[in-house]
């Protein structure tokens, strides 16, 4: 499967979450960004949010060894609430994970490719600054 060109490939909690339990078509997307140069980031929120109870912690840790962690920044912080009151004045748990997200996307080398779930809340946050592809 051809991903659009990218330079940063940003995993959601939904894309992390189908890397944990081992989903064929995301491991071959992670596969396919690694051989080209792309780095593959996933923000230290989306980590909280993917991982329940019966996920495999050595699982996790070797994933997340092949992956870029970043934590969420104070900058980030200012960017998310920015980008909620420009959608409308979103608010709340239901978009705060999100937004952070969606800041460390934005401060990503662009073109950024997003796999998530909440095209959505994505596109709401992020208009066309970021590519979306649905998992």
């Amino acid at each position: 499967m051809k991903e659009p060109a990218a330079r940063s490939l940003i995993l959601d909690s939904q894309a992390l979450s189908l890397l944990l339990r081992t989903d064929r078509q995301m491991i071959t997307r992670i596969e396919a960004a690694r051989r080209v140069g792309v780095p593959v980031l996933v923000s230290a929120l989306t980590v909280v949010e993917a991982v329940y109870g019966k996920t495999d912690t050595a699982r996790l840790h070797w994933v997340l060894s092949r992956l870029q962690v970043q934590d969420v920044t104070h900058a980030d912080s200012l960017t998310a609430v920015q980008m909620l009151s420009d959608a409308g004045g979103l608010h709340g748990h239901k978009y705060a994970i999100d937004a952070l997200v969606a800041a460390m996307a934005l401060r990503s080398p662009a073109p950024v490719l997003v796999l998530t779930s909440d095209r959505d809340d994505w596109s709401k946050l992020c208009g066309d600054r970021v590519q979306i592809k649905d998992v």
